[in-house]
This record gives structure tokens, C-alpha cells and sequence, in this order.
């Protein structure tokens, strides 16, 4: 009876110790799952980046926004909050130098202070900002915005010709830097828009003879050219002619009783 005792015993005890181990060797996987999900995760930081499509010229009021970004996707020139917590607010009022896509990372290079002039930082180098007034009639429709080409055409009507209208291009290939426009109702309840001042990117020469043209031309026309028929580095400086008392060459349109007549500017 003892014996039976003794090996019901020691059968427990194996029982027991089997399921001991089998209890282990279950519960194994769930451990390495745990060690799996505490694994470091990607180091981030916040990046400043555009709330919406920011165009030229436009100013910062309140179009930031933080974004979280991997750390080791950063560039040296990004706007992070780490360093410059308080970015938003300080660059309010700036002014975007260059077109910023929605969600993209802000670059200082792409903004301008409050106190710098936008205009002179778009300027290249030995070129001049001239502004002068257009019409929506004399400006194709009111459909040139800026970077846009265009031609200068100036129509006169001096005594000398008995009347008769001329019109002469003075200026091609012209830049337009910047253009005001406003819109507003015409007669048929239709909304327009309308600008009064184009400023364009002239040289020093140019700058000159669009002086001299708005002095003399009873209207100048802005004629915009095709982004096909664009060659920033075309062209000359223009009607010289202008700036020597009007001797010079150049043919122009004379139009008299509707009759249209080129001869030489004299």
C-alpha cells in the first residue's frame, strides 16, 4: 500500500512538472513579442511647413503650420521646432520670395522680413524696376500677370503727321515684375479684372526710353507674348530713337483715313 503511495507520489510530481515546463514553452512567444514592440521608435521632430499653396508676394498670416518629420530626413536649411519654437510668430508679416506648395518645408531663403523690399530682392543684377500705367483696354484684357512677357507699343498722333496715329513697338521681350489688379463689376453685371500700374524689368537704357514714351504717346499698350515666343536674353534695348530727339531708324505704322502706311522714324 505504502509502495502505490509512493509511486502515485512521484507521479503527481512529474505531472505537475511537465505542465510546468509546457506552461514556459506557451507563454515563450508572447515574451519575444513584448521585446519585439518596445523596440526604439523613429526619432522625429517638427518641421514648419506651408498650411496652403503660397504664391509670390504673398504675406504670412497665419498659413504655418508644425509638422512632424523624421529626423534623419532633415535638411540644414529646414525651419525645426527644436531650435526655433516660436518660428511661427516671428515670421509673421513676412513676405514668400518665391512660390511655396502646400506642405512644403518653409525655407528662410523663400521669405523676406517686414522691413526688406520684395521688389529689390527679385531684381537681378543691373536691371530696373519701372512701373507704368496701363489700362485694361492696353493690357490684353487684363489677362498679363507677373512673369509674364510682353511688348511695349506706343500709338501717338504728333502735329506733324496731319492727324494721323503711329504706332511703334519701343520695347520687346519685357519682364512684367509685378501688375495691381483689382476686380471689379462691368456693364453687364460680369466681374473683371482691372489693372492700372504694370511695373517692369528694364535695363538702364530701357528705363529711359519708356520715360521718354510715356511723355510723348497719347497711350502705351502692353501686347503679351507667348510662352513659346520667350527669349529672356533677346532683344535690344529698344527705340534709341526716342532718346535722340526722335532722329534715328526704325520703321513705323502710320494710320491715316484707315489707310495704314510704314516709313521711317525721323
Amino acid at each position: 500500500m505504502s509502495k502505490r503511495i509512493i509511486i502515485l507520489g512521484v507521479a503527481v510530481i512529474a505531472a505537475g512538472a511537465a505542465g510546468y515546463l509546457a506552461m514556459n514553452m506557451v507563454s515563450q512567444p508572447p515574451a519575444e513579442q513584448q521585446q519585439t514592440e518596445t523596440r526604439p521608435a523613429i526619432e522625429l521632430d517638427q518641421v514648419l511647413v506651408a498650411n496652403e499653396n503660397l504664391s509670390t508676394g504673398e504675406v504670412l498670416d497665419g498659413q504655418l503650420r508644425w509638422q512632424e518629420w523624421p529626423v534623419a530626413s532633415l535638411s540644414p536649411d529646414f525651419i525645426t521646432k527644436s531650435i526655433r519654437p516660436d518660428a511661427i510668430s516671428e515670421l509673421q508679416g513676412s513676405v514668400v520670395r518665391a512660390t511655396v506648395a502646400q506642405g512644403e518645408p518653409i525655407r528662410p531663403i523663400k521669405l523676406l522680413g517686414p522691413d526688406q523690399s520684395f521688389m529689390s530682392s527679385i531684381l537681378p543684377s543691373g536691371k530696373r524696376a519701372v512701373a507704368t500705367q496701363i489700362a485694361a483696354d492696353t493690357s490684353a484684357g487684363g489677362f498679363i500677370l507677373p512673369d509674364d512677357y510682353v511688348d511695349v507699343i506706343m500709338t501717338s498722333r504728333p502735329p506733324s503727321r496731319g492727324g494721323g496715329y503711329i504706332t511703334e513697338t519701343i520695347l520687346e521681350n519685357i519682364r512684367v515684375l509685378a501688375i495691381d489688379q483689382t476686380i471689379r463689376e462691368d456693364e453687364q453685371g460680369r466681374l473683371v479684372q482691372v489693372g492700372q500700374t504694370a511695373t517692369l524689368e528694364l535695363t538702364p537704357k530701357q528705363a529711359e526710353i519708356i520715360t521718354v514714351a510715356q511723355q510723348m504717346a497719347d497711350r502705351l499698350t502692353l501686347a503679351l507674348r507667348s510662352v513659346r515666343d520667350v527669349d529672356a536674353k533677346a532683344g535690344s534695348d529698344g527705340a534709341d530713337h526716342l532718346l535722340n530727339g526722335g532722329s534715328g531708324g526704325g520703321a513705323i505704322t502710320v494710320i491715316r483715313s484707315g489707310q495704314r502706311s510704314e516709313v521711317n522714324a525721323q
